[in-house]
């Protein structure tokens, strides 16, 4: 983020955080979003001492390596929410690398959806007629583990990093573009100031008629979402926010909050998950976090099968999975809770139903 000033440690009373670093942190700090951006960890210095911290013995160079290659990042507050007695918790395996993605996957491409080969250097994604993708930043709070652009982030031409006017040229030169999603890396860790100018330039162009931001800092860094940003978005409607909650310990009392202060601002929240092997393939499970969404005004909108991209094989389940926790999910809850299941395949103008 822009314009970040240093925070201060205080001697307020401290809260007891579940990961031992940070127990002696004040809640002032903790519910700080700039102190938790500049205390994330990021790097192989600061993965390689968090594992031996929880003993764990990798390989320090393959650990080298994969960082090297994928990067890594997460803020203290993701991290506390991971129980580290349990070696498969499904917050663990979304933000601590796992060398399994370094491992040779000749069958799956760095890029099926060739997005790399189609972004302008404006930093415009152009796949589908009706739309365009901006990619606003190449930072996220969280680097998570099964990301579609794990291997093309850095090759994407963020806009905001630098000018977006061509941008911004490039959606007013393309008449037939009705709608704009704003993603990246993560637009929500713009400056305020930035993102709210971006966002009335595209809606000044006149076939723009909605403008999604596809965004994880509602399920990472929650506090980011102050009610300056709020009140600011809800100036830009109509404006929707699509997240990516993956299961039901996201759905924390901070995550609730934050998704509350846009939604009382009049922003619609709808949730986009990714079916991961291990983390959200079961029924009871899924249902949990469906039902948890909708019970705190998160629209359950999409289940994605998990893309076919060098680096995020171990996710990846059977193509019948979704399906059949579609139909099992169909008869156990209301329709308001009930996403749909789909995978995005390369060469398709849409979604493809996991349910025929």
């Amino acid at each position: 983020m822009k314009d970040i000033q240093s925070t201060k440690t205080d001697n307020r009373p401290t809260i007891e955080q579940s990961s031992s670093p940070w127990k002696h942190v004040s809640s002032e700090n903790w519910n700080n979003c700039l102190w938790q951006q500049e205390h994330s960890l990021q790097g192989y210095n600061a993965l390689t001492a968090l594992l031996q911290d929880h003993d764990d013995e990798s390989d320090n160079g393959c650990i080298r390596e994969l960082v090297e290659r994928y990067r890594f990042r997460v803020t203290p507050y993701y991290l506390s929410l991971i129980d580290w007695s349990d070696p498969k918790d499904p917050v663990r395996r979304q933000c601590i690398p796992d060398l399994y993605e370094i491992a040779d996957e000749p069958e799956y491409p760095a890029d099926p959806f060739l997005e790399e080969g189609t972004v302008s250097a404006c930093g415009i994604v152009h796949r589908f007629p009706d739309r365009v993708l901006l990619v606003a930043s190449s930072s996220c709070a969280m680097y998570c583990r099964h990301c579609t652009r794990k291997n093309t982030l850095d090759q994407m031409h963020p806009t905001a990093d630098k000018d977006y006017v061509p941008a911004l040229e490039y959606i007013a030169d393309n008449p037939q573009v009705r709608e704009v999603l704003i993603s990246g890396g993560d637009p929500l860790l713009l400056n305020t100031k930035t993102l709210d100018d971006l966002l009335g330039k595209v809606q000044e162009i006149e076939h723009v008629e909605v403008v999604r931001i596809g965004t994880r800092v509602p399920v990472v860094l929650p506090m980011r979402i102050d009610d300056e940003l709020a009140e600011m978005l809800g100036r830009h409607k109509p404006l929707w926010i699509n997240t990516q909650f993956n299961h039901p310990r996201e759905l924390t009392e901070n995550a609730i909050a934050a998704c509350r202060k846009l939604t009382d601002a009049g922003i619609p929240v709808s949730n986009q998950s990714v079916l991961l092997k291990g983390i959200n393939d079961d029924f009871e499970t899924m249902r949990e976090l469906c039902t948890k969404l909708q019970s705190n005004l998160i629209r359950p909108y999409y289940v994605f099968q998990c893309d076919p991209i060098a680096g995020i094989s171990r996710f990846r389940t059977d193509i019948t999975v979704g399906g059949k926790l579609e139909k099992q999910l169909r008869e156990s809850i209301g329709g308001l809770a009930l996403p749909r299941f789909v995978a995005d395949i390369p060469g398709r103008k849409g979604k493809t139903p996991l349910n025929v």
